[in-house]
């Protein structure tokens, strides 16, 4: 194996996966990401594929790519890669906007023949000089013919022989960035447990990678990246949904109850039931329904039983969910409701990431509805935002609205295994045993939430359902004066769990005049461009909200501090409305995008010089 001669520190690097959808870039892309985990590096993910189940072999509509940033600390996935492996034409054309001068491309010139070059639009035999990065570094690597002859022997056939080149790619890319290959190698034989023969086929082709960095490249640097100073504790991967799942778990052990979560599947929120569904072992129970009403609806059931109720959703199921979230507003029922946002209206973009729903989570039912909203920032807080959803709900006796988005559902992050007594505990609203003139809304009258008698509580028979009710008797009510008071009251216990979350933090120069605001999955870059701008002498503060509905108690006293507010979403000013009608005369800017891609740090950092200088 020839020595590698040179070899690049850096703090961070990004690598990006990329090829057509039946490639394997994403299992790549994991893989490595778990790697560069396991090594000591934090990362972050971001898994970006079409819609369509396979688009026509070699297309521009087929590819599909995982971007993988690796440093000491990250917070995005990156703004532009390090090395691209574009496993063919259409993969090089569609990621050329990513590249910089120094990028590294690597490609499989099996895959670089007349033919694949036409499908992919091209008009030349020299895609590098048509795209206007001749100058760039490119290793030329014949995978698929290496592959094929490297198996031959292997027990496997034709397609699943080519089905191993994304593992020639992940060998190179661990030569190139000097990760451990014992660690590939347990990843896949788990991975493919069940496949010995696949598994061990895998694992040659992924020396084959390696080895052909290290045999014929050695005038191309590797990298090595700074492994991060992290608190000790046990660390995995986990993506966004599969956090929230767990977030969801550990509520219901500490509340002393048993989870339930009603479900339809649908892109990209699916990934919830089937990560619950693995988990009866711990009292989970799990329903696919015919439909996003039915989820809906067999989790209120489940909660006016006792459950921990939850269901999962994206935005078109949200909106089929909306009369049923108006049951559980007027029964005043706990319920968790998740929605992984992607790109809309109707079918849109459905593997692609917006925040198009706030103002449907705030308002989209009939009547005066209020319930509380939460969002998640990143891949891990996931489980956070799962948690302190659940502890609203059960606490509060309201539905609870979780959102999240495609890129946080379907990126990852170096998650800290937590211990669950370093959580504050949940304590459901449950009816005095001894209490007296009890009847289904007699409520708390500071926090105005009602006491919650499970079905089987001797001494607590009772029906509630969508008809108004007394405020006094709890029988079905029309009197005008009543239902004054009852909406009242049911925004009132929305306004008062205020006093139960956590108080706006300030990051970066909390002295500056200028305050960038975000709220859920922009956390990332948002907090990456003031860090760039503080550090660039240009004083920024950073203001992010996880908790929407209501407003943090000190939103209005922080916010009135600053002299040009930053309101940046992937909307058209969702927020900064909700703002604006919540705290009058705001000097409100706004930075919105709706691309279905992840904001760029670079053109963040622009927007906000420009502001910072006008």
């Amino acid at each position: 194996m020839a020595e590698q001669v040179k070899k690049d520190n850096q703090d961070n690097i990004v690598i990006r996966f990329s090829g057509d959808s039946g490639d394997g870039m994403q299992l790549a892309g994991t893989l490595f990401a778990n790697i560069s985990a396991m090594s000591g590096n934090d990362i972050s993910t971001f898994p970006d594929f079409p819609s369509e189940i396979r688009a026509p072999q070699g297309t521009l509509s087929g590819v599909s790519g995982y971007q993988v940033h690796i440093g000491p600390k990250v917070y995005t996935p990156g703004d532009k890669t390090d090395v691209l492996i574009a496993m063919n034409p259409a993969a090089l054309k569609i990621n050329v906007k990513n590249l910089k001068n120094s990028s590294v491309v690597v490609i499989d010139t099996d895959s670089f023949t007349k033919k694949d070059l036409e499908k992919a639009l091209f008009s030349t035999s020299n895609p590098f000089e048509e795209l206007g990065i001749g100058n760039i570094s490119v290793i030329e690597a014949p995978i698929g013919s290496m592959v094929k002859e490297s198996l031959t022997n292997s027990g496997l056939e034709g397609k699943d022989v080519l089905r191993c080149k994304n593992m020639f790619a992940l060998g190179l890319s661990c030569w190139l960035f000097d990760r451990p290959l014992n660690l590939a190698e347990s990843l896949i034989r788990t991975k493919f447990a069940k496949k010995p023969i696949v598994a061990e086929a895998n694992i040659k082709v992924l020396h084959d990678g390696y080895n052909f960095g290290a045999n014929t490249h050695a005038s191309v640097p590797t990298y090595h990246i700074a492994t991060s100073t992290k608190e000790k504790g046990f660390y995995t991967d986990v993506d966004g949904n599969t956090a929230t799942a767990y977030g969801l778990i550990a509520a219901a052990e500490k509340a002393g109850m048993e989870l339930f979560l009603g479900s339809y599947p649908i892109t990209p929120a699916t990934d919830i039931l089937q990560e619950l569904a693995k988990h009866k072992a711990l009292g989970v129970k799990t329903m696919q329904m015919e439909d996003d009403i039915a989820g809906i609806c067999s989790a209120i059931g489940a909660s006016f039983a006792g459950s921990l109720a939850a269901t999962n959703t994206s935005g078109p199921g949200l909106a089929l969910k909306s009369e049923a979230i108006g049951l559980a507003v007027m029964a005043e029922l706990p319920i968790v409701i998740i929605d992984v946002q992607r790109g809309g209206p109707s079918t849109g973009l459905p593997t692609k990431s917006e925040q198009t729903d706030l103002m449907q989570a705030l308002y989209g039912r009939n009547g005066e509805s209020p319930v509380a909203v939460v969002a998640a920032k990143s891949p891990t807080d996931c489980f956070d935002a799962a948690f302190w959803a659940s502890k609203i709900a059960v606490e509060h006796m309201t539905p609870v609205i979780l959102l999240t988005d495609g890129y946080i559902a379907n990126g990852s992050g170096a998650f800290k295994i937590p211990e669950l007594e370093n959580y504050p505990s949940i304590q459901p609203h449950y009816i005095k045993k001894d209490q007296q003139n009890w009847k289904p809304y007699t409520r708390n009258e500071e926090t105005k939430v009602r006491y919650w008698a499970t079905p089987g509580t001797e001494g607590f028979q009772h029906r509630i359902g969508g008809l108004e009710k007394d405020y006094t008797t709890s029988i079905i009510s029309t009197d005008p004066a009543n239902h004054q008071l009852m909406v009242k009251t049911r925004q009132e216990k929305i306004n008062a769990i205020a006093n139960f979350i956590p108080i706006i933090d300030i990051q970066g120069d909390a002295n500056a005049d200028v305050l960038i605001v975000g709220w859920g999955g922009t956390y990332g870059h948002l907090l990456s461009a003031v860090n760039e701008m503080n550090e660039n002498g240009k004083k920024t503060a950073f203001a992010h909200f996880s908790f929407i509905s209501p407003l943090p108690k000190n939103t209005e006293e922080i916010l009135r501090k600053y002299k040009k507010i930053i309101v940046c979403e992937q909307n058209l000013g969702q927020f900064a409305g909700y703002l604006r009608m919540k705290i009058h005369g705001l000097p409100i800017y706004q930075y919105n995008e709706v691309t279905g891609q992840p904001f760029l740090v670079s053109e963040l950092v622009k927007y906000f010089t420009k502001i910072m200088e006008e």
